[in-house]
């Protein structure tokens, strides 16, 4: 007999809980940690901004002549990043070339 997939689901969370000592609480939501609960009830960043590890709001990194204001780093790809964590910084775009202003 083949199981649904929502059973299959509902069995390894349950299964995760159990070998982590997590308590089940009401709703799907147990099943998140809860640095991601907070990611998911955070409102969505606007355009050419993304969410980070803090929850916030973070310009995308750009292409720029010069320097742009609270520009950290430059990646190696020549476009500027506005990370406000050292970690990650320009990981998509050939990593950090030069710090501009180190977080």
């Amino acid at each position: 007999m083949r199981r649904q997939p929502a059973v299959l689901i509902a069995t390894a969370l349950a299964t995760l809980a159990c070998a982590t000592g997590a308590t089940a609480q009401p709703g799907p939501a147990h099943a998140l940690s809860a640095t991601a609960r907070i990611a998911a009830a955070a409102p969505a960043c606007k355009s050419g901004y993304y969410k980070n590890v803090s929850s916030h709001c973070v310009k995308r990194p750009t292409m720029a002549a010069t320097v742009p204001a609270g520009a950290t780093a430059k990646c190696r790809d020549a476009t500027y990043s506005f990370s406000e964590h050292a970690s990650g910084t320009c990981s998509h775009h050939g990593g950090v070339a030069r710090w501009i202003h180190h977080p």
